[in-house]
């Protein structure tokens, strides 16, 4: 795991007075107009909990305070500089996206990475840019943070959320219990399920004695460990290469990436969905038009990009084994043996670079929700659903990224749970934790809770418009106090 990366230069410094500014040429951060609102106890409640300060986070959270909605709160497991997966579980020197594409600046230019980046390298320098430095996409984020002065409270989980009254209850692992009118699910990857970890006869994920000797890619691994060691990997997808190369860099002898595939994917349909008509249109199209794009994306898959190929190309020790499926793995107190459809190989340890699984009964904190949460699953004919079964588990969600009820009115407020997080990708493609779709995302989430906020207190708000007194004509000769005014007041 690398080091906190916040970078200070004379560029950088100057950058952050034109981005204050023009913020502030932008009204930011207006004023709040959301009415307060307490609870039974008579303590206020938050309108909107974040939780997960990673890219889709921040963006909302800055997102909703452009908005003027500012009684909310930010809160980030990880620590500070290691939110998001870019100085954690990430292991590809660049980003895979284009340099060009935005979306945490929010369109504001000089808080876009090219204006991060030529504030320290020149114009010249963004030129000769070829991809983003994945820990200078870190940097860029934390300052951007900084500029928009986003708090987020770092080290704190949710526990549990449940319904309680008019509001949702949060606890949290600081062993505080909260009242939230919104909530946010940030969360990353694995937020609406988590590791998805291949079933073979002799393998349980959650025997101990797996420790030091099988892994899942998306898990934080000390890599100097396997310094010398013989390595097998499941996977030949972006991830499980990226972390071979990783493990040969940091001295492994030898990295074998296996597949069923014949050969690797070849092209990256993602790409051809990547303008603003699709991002923005997919969530708007009819159930079958959904389904039909997102089960092809998923049984299509995407290959790894040609850096991280020719980064494997180039190590001695890494290899492919295609058309190899595992049938089963057993771990052994010096290595794990793994039975192939060609033979058996013996590894001293093995990465499993098999991705997430969309389940929302793996996530303890929606409890009291998941079981009648509608999945895409219960839209669809059942042979639909199990021809797909991947993507029947995906959440069904509504406009605005929320969870909707299979059974109307058993579960109380899950419409006020919004997950933005990649289970949000059937319902309203990649919006939610891929760089291109974020400008998108994080705009409808914020619109529509919003558009919520507001409908759910438009009587106060129109009470305020009968309310308002503005003496616009005091300082001339035509100024009629209130109680002598005819027709409206």
């Amino acid at each position: 795991m690398d080091g906190i990366v916040e970078r200070h230069s004379a560029g950088l410094d100057e950058l952050e007075k034109v981005a204050r500014h023009d913020l502030a040429r932008l009204n930011y951060p207006p004023a709040n107009w959301v009415p307060e609102k307490t609870g039974a106890d008579g303590k206020p409640v938050l309108d909107v909990l974040i939780v997960g300060a990673g890219m889709c986070g921040q963006t909302a959270g800055w997102g909703l305070l452009r908005e003027g909605i500012r009684n909310i709160r930010v809160i980030e497991r990880n620590s500070h500089g290691h939110e998001g997966p870019w100085n954690t579980t990430a292991r590809m020197p660049t980003l895979r996206s284009p340099k060009h594409l935005t979306g945490p600046d929010l369109g504001v230019p000089s808080l876009t990475f090219r204006a991060w980046y030529e504030a320290q390298h020149g114009a010249d320098g963004w030129e000769k840019l070829y991809k983003i430095a994945r820990l200078d996409w870190l940097s860029y984020l934390l300052w951007v943070r900084k500029v928009v002065d986003l708090k987020v409270e770092n080290g704190v989980s949710l526990l549990k959320v449940e319904a309680a009254g008019n509001f949702l209850q949060a606890s949290l692992s600081t062993g505080e219990t909260l009242l939230v009118r919104k909530l946010i699910l940030a969360n990353g990857r694995d937020g609406s399920g988590g590791f998805r970890w291949p079933s073979f006869p002799s393998f349980d994920p959650e025997d101990p004695s797996r420790e030091g000797r099988v892994f899942h890619t998306l898990e934080e691994i000390d890599f100097a460990k396997l310094k010398g060691k013989r390595l097998g990997i499941l996977g030949v997808l972006a991830t499980a290469i990226d972390n071979a190369c990783t493990a040969l860099e940091a001295g492994a002898a030898e990295a074998i990436c296996y597949a069923r595939r014949p050969h690797l994917p070849q092209v990256n349909k993602s790409k051809g969905v990547s303008f603003p008509g699709f991002q923005r249109g997919q969530g708007m199209l009819d159930d079958d038009w959904r389904w039909k794009i997102y089960t092809y994306m998923l049984a299509a898959g995407s290959p790894p990009p040609h850096e991280s190929v020719l980064r494997a190309q180039r190590l001695p020790g890494f290899a492919f084994r295609f058309a190899e499926p595992w049938l089963d793995m057993i771990v052994e107190k010096n290595g794990v043996t793994v039975k192939t459809t060609k033979g058996t190989e013996r590894f001293d340890a093995v990465l499993l670079g098999t991705g997430f699984d969309i389940d929302l009964a793996r996530r303890l904190e929606l409890g009291s929700f998941a079981a009648n949460a509608t999945l895409w699953g219960d839209r669809r004919t059942p042979a639909e659903a199990t021809a797909n079964a991947e993507a029947a588990r995906y959440p069904y969600l509504g406009p605005a990224f929320e969870l909707i009820e299979k059974v109307p009115g058993r579960t109380p407020h899950m419409g006020d749970i919004h997950l933005f997080n990649w289970g949000s990708i059937l319902s309203h493609g990649a919006l939610a934790g891929d760089i291109p779709g974020l400008f998108v995302g994080s705009t409808r989430l914020v619109q529509s809770i919003s558009h919520a906020l507001f409908r759910e207190d438009v009587e106060t708000h129109v009470e305020n418009m009968y309310a308002q007194e503005d003496p616009e004509l005091a300082p001339t000769d035509y100024f009629v106090p209130r109680e002598r005014r005819s027709g409206t007041l």
